[in-house]
Parts: structure tokens; C-alpha cells; sequence
């Protein structure tokens, strides 16, 4: 009877400590909204009324995250197939992402390693960085960058079933706004949790430690919406084939040249404008 207490106890023990072990692979389904005439305030950007009247309120995007014991892919999705069913070259087909450009993401979770993957002018860039990296949140396209603190609260908010601790990230900066140089503040709510036992973030750049589940700022708004824990292949979470490197400087460059030729093949407001194509 003693023994069969104590196989009780050690059967019930190991139960409890399977269920507190994270899932090892799955997927987590995104949802963000953007907010134009949000976030061009929150820019010092003064739009009119007949602007704001032909602006629409707000687009919404779905993601998903797939993610297995080493690496995971962050992309929007425009339809309801099985990610694991696509037959990609890695990783399936491209849509839009975050930081500048159409991006999708590849994470490495053992050395924080992020890929960024694009396409430019029909070529297929890759930006190796880091998660948490300042450039990922558009921050490393301005001039001058800002200045970035990190508050850690003791708020918590269940999300998913997953325990979400808040970092506020708050962002300085100055621009010239009519020739007058002025001082803007921002203020995002980040919401992440340890419970996957993995580091990722729908938006690389806002991130301190855990996963992301949610993050709340001035236009935008991204949350975890669904998980499912599931088996996902390799090739889903792997970078595709045929890549071409570029760093996140030569990108600044490739974008600023690209915005001053618009702008020198302008002829009058009412004349043509060229195609311009940068290699």
C-alpha cells in the first residue's frame, strides 16, 4: 500500500512537471493594427482636414509565428493553408513585415540571431542582426537616433494563458519640423512573458527578454491572438535559398538614394515621373 502511494505521488510529480516544461514547437497567430493619422501625430506630422478625411482609420494584418526548439519565422499570412503544408524553398512565400521595407523574419533562438529577408527591385536581400537590435523598429533609419530607455514595471496581464510582465520603452528624439528643431516623446507598452522557454518579438527592436505577445504604441497595436502546439518543419523556420547579404547601413543608403532620384526626376507638379530603378 506504502509503495503504491508513493508510485502515486512520483506519477502525479512528473505530470505536474511535464505540464510546467514549454511547448517545443507550434504557432501563434498576430494580429496588428495600424493607425495612420495615429502614428503621423505621434511623428509631429500635421495633417489637414481634407488629409485625415481621405485617410482610411486603420488596416489590420495577421502574422504567425512558427516556431520549433531552435528557430522560428515571423510573416503575415493572407490565407488559412497549413503553414507546414507550403512548398517554399524554406520558409514558403514572402508577404510585408516591420523596419522599412516588406521583411520577413528568421530567428535564432540559441545566439539571438535575427535575419531579415526582403525583396528590392526583383532581388532578394538579407540583413543578419540581433534580436533587440535599435535599427529593427525604423529607429536606425533617423537622423539623429534617439535616445531609448527601458522601464521595467510590476504590472502583469494574462495573455493566451501566459503570464506577460510590462516594459514601457521610452523614445526621444529631435527633428526639424518646418525648419524649427523640436523634441518629441514616445512611450510603447511592451508585454512579454518566460513561460515558451524562447526570446522573440514581433517587433525585433522592442524587446528585453522572453517573448513578445503584445505591444502597444501610437498607431500601432500588435497582440497574440491564437497558439496551437503542433509540429512544425525545418523548412518553415529556415532561411530561404539564394540570398543576398546587405547591411543595415548599405539598405539606409540603397533608400536615400533611391528617395533623392524621385525626387531630381520630378518636372512640376503636374509633370511625368520615371521609373527608378537601383540595383
Amino acid at each position: 500500500m506504502k509503495s503504491l502511494f508513493i508510485a502515486s505521488i512520483c506519477v502525479l510529480g512528473l505530470a505536474v512537471q511535464l505540464k510546467a516544461q514549454p511547448k517545443k514547437s507550434g504557432a501563434i497567430q498576430f494580429e496588428s493594427t495600424f493607425d495612420p493619422a495615429a502614428m503621423a501625430a505621434a511623428n509631429g506630422i500635421r495633417l489637414s482636414d481634407q488629409a485625415l478625411a481621405r485617410m482610411p482609420r486603420n488596416s489590420v494584418s495577421n502574422f504567425e509565428l512558427l516556431f520549433n526548439q531552435t528557430n522560428a519565422s515571423y510573416m503575415p499570412v493572407e490565407d488559412t493553408e497549413d503553414s507546414n503544408n507550403s512548398a517554399g524553398q524554406g520558409g514558403g512565400m514572402r508577404f510585408g513585415g516591420f523596419g522599412g521595407a516588406n521583411r520577413d523574419y528568421y530567428y535564432s533562438f540559441t545566439d539571438h540571431q535575427l535575419a531579415e529577408v526582403f525583396d528590392l527591385n526583383d532581388t532578394t536581400f538579407v540583413i543578419q542582426d540581433k534580436l533587440g537590435d535599435h535599427s529593427q523598429t525604423g529607429f536606425g533609419m533617423q537622423q539623429p537616433a534617439p535616445v531609448i530607455e527601458y522601464v521595467r514595471t510590476d504590472e502583469t496581464k494574462n495573455i493566451l494563458g501566459f503570464t506577460c510582465h510590462k516594459v514601457t520603452v521610452k523614445t526621444t528624439i529631435k527633428r526639424k519640423i518646418m525648419e524649427e528643431e523640436k523634441v518629441f516623446t514616445d512611450e510603447t507598452n511592451v508585454w512579454f512573458t518566460n513561460d515558451l522557454g524562447f526570446d522573440f518579438s514581433p517587433n525585433p527592436g522592442f524587446w528585453t527578454e522572453g517573448a513578445v505577445l503584445a505591444i502597444e504604441g501610437k498607431g500601432t497595436h500588435i497582440y497574440a491572438k491564437s497558439v496551437e502546439f503542433r509540429n512544425v518543419s525545418a523548412k518553415d523556420v529556415s532561411l530561404p535559398k539564394k540570398l543576398v547579404p546587405i547591411t543595415q547601413e548599405e539598405f539606409r543608403q540603397k533608400m536615400e538614394a533611391r528617395r533623392k532620384q524621385f525626387r531630381g526626376n520630378r518636372t512640376g507638379a503636374n509633370g511625368p515621373v520615371r521609373t527608378i530603378t537601383i540595383n
